[in-house]
């Protein structure tokens, strides 16, 4: 089921009525009932694939926490891992590396061919999958007791608000949610109404009408020219960010209603001024994920530098591949570890030469601006159908030239509300970054602020808004 749509305007307020006037032990038969609905939405019978990583990690949890012999505890954690990831690996990445493979073959003259399977990857795999996984991982290193309750469990891996596009919750933050008595609390359903509405606001207005003029010109590369893809690429920032941003605002939201607390998955990353910090900001469940189970797993910075530059760079080129089956976005997660490491030296070119980066209001600016831009150029993989059209594409804006094309038809005013609608954004968030204290709106001391601010971006939304159904980018992943 997508939030943006009619069936959710129906689900979301049932469901969070029955939470309240069901008596707290039967609240989670009722949430798996409605996460399994939510699920079912899209292809029913996935469900089923889902209750394999359930049932293995469910069983695995137990069987490492009982067990006291470290060799057999590590035994189980590594057989739960490998499960669960074949499961991932099959519908996932199979096809990619039989693909390479009969490529290879072809390449070198060999007659050799595998078919691809015909499957379809089932929504949201890979975050339903790091979840169920970090559970497994963290009850053997004993910061997590067993889950005993199989239907609290399967609701952890299940709930509906962060099913299938996160944030990608640890255990220790949301299981025992699901056990606490949550009382009716009016604080709780207005921030998750306002938090669900702001996010509505960046699918609806501003993704989904950048998305417009995106998907005419990447989907057309060999039509445009350099200038154009400026201004596309610009529109995909926006597009992706507020596309994934409104996602989790909306499952935050919703799940803050019934009293849920989940990890804030962004906090406004286009404001950052380094590389690093962007990472520390974007997509914070999955960025933090990586760090604790890869980065650190693989010795973190408690080594050489050459050996942390390369922890460093195969956390990210598994971070774009985990993002999908294609060369590009493994080209997008190496192009960000290689930032990294390039910002870990010159901070250390800096250091020798005992240059200060004063925190002026000048030198905020044109870190940000940089930041932006470096980040923008890895945005040109992450759509790019191909590497060979990415590469295509960077070279035309590196030689803009040509007028910016503009849409015919009613699409006309497609990238002209996206354009006034990513300012609008902008100013916000610039407002919140650096003004916090100062032209207070969505939260004046006034109630009908307050209520104007609300009732025109609800108004916003109805006059600006796509209202057609789109799916979120990252359900593919």
């Amino acid at each position: 089921m997508l939030f943006n749509s009619f069936d959710f305007l129906l689900f979301f307020p049932i469901v969070t009525f029955l939470f309240f006037v069901l008596p707290h032990k039967f609240r989670w038969l009722m949430l798996l009932a409605a996460s399994c609905t939510f699920y079912m939405f899209f292809i029913w019978y996935y469900i089923f694939i889902l209750g394999i990583t359930i049932t293995i990690d469910y069983i695995s949890g137990i069987w490492i926490e009982k067990t006291v012999n470290p060799r057999k505890k590590k035994l189980f954690l590594t057989l739960s891992i490998i499960s669960t990831s074949l499961v991932l690996i099959i519908f996932k990445y199979f096809n990619f590396f039989i693909t390479n493979v009969n490529d290879i073959a072809n390449m070198i003259g060999w007659n050799y061919s595998i078919s691809a399977l015909q499957l379809i990857l089932p929504i949201g795999l890979s975050f339903h999958t790091f979840q169920s996984l970090s559970y497994v991982i963290e009850v053997y290193r004993g910061k997590q007791k067993a889950e005993k309750n199989f239907g609290i469990f399967s609701l952890y891996v299940m709930f509906y608000p962060q099913l299938v596009a996160g944030p990608i919750e640890r255990p220790q933050n949301l299981l025992h949610q699901f056990h606490n008595v949550h009382k009716f609390n009016f604080d709780d359903v207005s921030i998750g109404l306002k938090q669900m509405l702001w996010g509505f606001f960046m699918k609806l207005v501003v993704a989904d009408r950048a998305s417009i003029y995106v998907n005419a010109v990447y989907n057309n590369s060999d039509n445009h020219n350099g200038s154009t893809f400026i201004v596309a690429t610009l529109f995909f920032a926006f597009q992706i960010y507020c596309d994934f941003a409104g996602y989790s605002n909306i499952a935050i939201g919703s799940a803050r209603v019934m009293g849920f607390k989940l990890m804030q998955n962004f906090d406004r990353p286009y404001m950052s001024k380094t590389i690093s910090e962007f990472w520390k900001r974007w997509h914070i469940s999955l960025s933090t994920w990586f760090r604790d189970y890869l980065y650190i797993s693989l010795g973190g910075n408690r080594v050489s530098s050459f050996k942390r530059y390369f922890n460093l760079f195969i956390t990210f080129v598994v971070s774009g591949f985990w993002h999908g089956a294609s060369w590009t976005f493994v080209i997008w997660g190496g192009l960000n570890g290689f930032y990294l490491i390039l910002g870990i030296f010159k901070n250390r070119f800096f250091e020798k030469l005992n240059i200060l980066n004063k925190d002026s209001a000048f030198n905020k600016f044109t870190s940000i601006v940089t930041t932006f831009v470096l980040v923008c150029i890895t945005w040109v993989f992450f759509r790019a159908n191909t590497t060979t059209e990415a590469f295509d594409i960077i070279k035309k804006i590196f030689s803009p030239s040509g007028k910016v094309f503009l849409p015919n038809g009613p699409d006309i005013t497609a990238p002209i509300y996206a354009f006034f609608a990513i300012c609008l954004l902008i100013a916000i968030e610039i407002k919140h970054e650096f003004f916090d204290d100062k032209f207070t709106i969505f939260n004046n001391k006034l109630e009908v602020v307050r209520l104007f601010a609300y009732v025109s971006l609800i108004l916003f939304i109805l006059m600006f808004g796509v209202f057609d159904g789109g799916q979120f980018i990252y359900f593919q992943f």
